[in-house]
């Protein structure tokens, strides 16, 4: 049993971030909030946390299910603190563990920007 899942690229409720690349520069502060998303996916460990949690079964995972990344607990913390201020993951405490789901909605606007642009 697979546990992949497609994600709406083209949600027609989403407002994204910025336009597609290749239809007008970005604007100073559309360059920042973009650069903030891909630079938290630019390390490698956060990387593998966001898949995990975008791949775990139900859309959302216990920080326990998926600290198996290589990094001591706490740099784990850290990395998918770093993933929700980007405004890539959202949290919910429940009991003493924390589950994580991916924004669908920044994922969708991150996917508007690149496929248009690749066209």
């Amino acid at each position: 049993m697979s546990n992949s899942r497609a994600l709406p690229l083209l949600d027609p409720d989403v407002q994204p971030c910025c336009p597609p690349l290749n239809e007008r520069p970005l604007t100073a502060e559309e360059a920042v909030r973009t650069a903030a998303m891909f630079k938290a996916l630019g390390d490698p460990v956060r990387l593998r946390l966001f898949s995990a949690v975008a791949s775990h079964e139900g859309g959302e995972a216990c920080v326990c299910d998926i600290s198996d990344v290589g990094v001591s607990q706490p740099t784990v913390s850290h990395h998918l603190k770093k993933l929700k201020d980007a405004g890539l993951l959202a949290s919910e405490r429940r009991g003493t563990w924390v589950y994580y789901r991916v924004e669908p909605s920044v994922l969708a606007a991150m996917g508007q920007l690149l496929t248009s642009a690749a066209r």
